[in-house]
């Protein structure tokens, strides 16, 4: 604005006539002074106009990682839940072949008795005041198991708690000890109880070091501790289970959940 009434006064004295050299010169400098500061002003603009673009290119790449981030989430808790669906399939295997084994091993055992109870050709009819009496019935500890696994299922946990709990208490040396404890750790975690499930996953990792639960236990403790917000620790356990069972399914959902993480995990 300076140099606009400058001009305008040079503009004045050429019309009144009282123009000197030094004035035209004043003048030219005056009109330089001005058109540098236009170009400024152009300069200006057009930074900020690529700042703006900058910026926009900034907050597109931004979403389009979070987007990235979120799919992968989603791609990791597909993987779990199939991975738990595989587990619970086994298990279903298994209590079948374990029931198959028991009625043979009872049916045996029956055989054994009625061979060795009554002399040859003596007939199985009781005898004239004759008592027989029927053992008790205990409780099948695998339809325990089985119950409470079910319950777990239909996503009763506190049902599926007491079940796995009471087989524990009752069968502490039992082959399923070790998945019973893993089922109350997820049936904890699934109540969002993280920290009690990473007391209970501890418990399957040290009560049971040499079990195929382990490397699960290991993952979820992690998920849980990003769960509470402590991102450090769980990147911690995740980065354990690729260090230490790297050729375990759970390796890659370790892997997968420290890359929503935004961490390396190669």
């Amino acid at each position: 604005m300076k140099a606009l009434s400058s001009i305008g006064i040079g503009v004045l004295l050429l019309l009144t006539g009282c123009v000197t050299g030094s004035d035209i010169d004043q003048l030219n400098t005056q009109i330089t002074d001005l058109q540098d500061q236009i170009a400024d002003l152009k300069r200006q603009v057009s930074s900020k106009d690529e700042v703006q673009q900058l910026n926009s290119r900034v907050a597109q790449q931004t979403q389009t990682l979070l987007k990235s981030n979120a799919d992968v989430a989603t791609h990791v808790n597909e993987m779990d839940d199939r991975l738990q669906n595989a587990q619970g399939a086994i298990e279903q295997t298994n209590y079948r072949l374990d029931r198959l084994a028991q009625q043979v091993t009872q049916q045996q055992r029956e055989i054994a008795d009625l061979k060795t109870s009554r002399p040859a050709g003596s007939s199985n009819t009781p005898m004239d005041g004759e008592v027989r009496v029927q053992a008790p019935v205990s409780e099948d500890p695998l339809e325990v198991y089985q119950a409470a696994y079910g319950d777990y299922q239909r996503g009763n946990f506190d049902l599926a708690l007491a079940g796995f709990r009471d087989f524990l208490d009752a069968n502490p040396g039992s082959d399923l000890a070790d998945n019973a404890a893993y089922w109350i750790a997820e049936s904890l975690y699934s109540q969002k109880k993280y920290r009690e499930a990473i007391q209970q996953f501890d418990a399957v990792i040290n009560g049971y070091p040499n079990s195929d639960r382990v490397p699960a236990a290991l993952l979820k403790k992690g998920y849980a501790y990003v769960e509470l917000g402590q991102r450090s620790q769980g990147i911690v356990q995740l980065q354990y289970v690729l260090h230490e069972h790297p050729q375990a399914q759970e390796a890659s959902l370790a892997r997968e959940k420290l890359k929503s993480l935004g961490i390396d995990g190669n």
